[in-house]
């Protein structure tokens, strides 16, 4: 399946990789359609805990401004939330793991399933990020409806 603006999509993503040609050929050969780019360049991926992630793309989804692109591990244990760059080593959340400058992140190709990470939002091609102070707040929000949900059990 490919979506509109696919192709804008994965210029973007690999303009941050060393050798734009060599991810797209990784993209089209590698069985698990997948590459490696690295973190930091253009956004950080804040990855948050799987019920967490769910409520909190929720709760995102609900205000008028597209979120940034957000990926999905096999059986969304974790969720990663693209954030501009720099956004990692400044966040401060129990339970949440920043991917900024010196990390690399696997990263499917736009709009292709794939057998362990997936786009639950897909980039746009005009480098849309989700801004920090936004997610905070979603976070939050998200933190006080899975509460309710569990009756702050785990």
């Amino acid at each position: 399946m490919t979506i509109p603006g696919d192709k804008t999509a994965v210029d973007w993503l690999v303009s941050v990789a060393p050798d734009p040609d060599a991810c797209r050929w990784e993209w089209e050969r590698n069985p698990l359609g997948v590459a490696l780019l690295p973190a930091g360049r253009r956004w950080d991926v804040l990855i948050l805990p799987g019920e967490l992630g769910r409520t909190t793309l929720e709760v995102l989804d609900t205000l008028p401004a597209r979120p940034g692109p957000v990926l999905a591990d096999f059986g969304d244990s974790r969720l990663g939330f693209f954030v501009p760059p720099g956004t990692a080593s400044r966040w401060i959340g129990t339970g949440v793991r920043g991917a900024g400058d010196g990390t690399w992140i696997v990263v499917p190709y736009p709009g292709r399933a794939t057998g362990g990470v997936r786009w639950l939002v897909v980039p746009d091609g005009r480098g849309t990020l989700t801004d920090p102070a936004v997610l905070e707040l979603a976070m939050h929000e998200a933190a006080a409806r899975v509460v309710g949900r569990t009756g702050g059990k785990s």
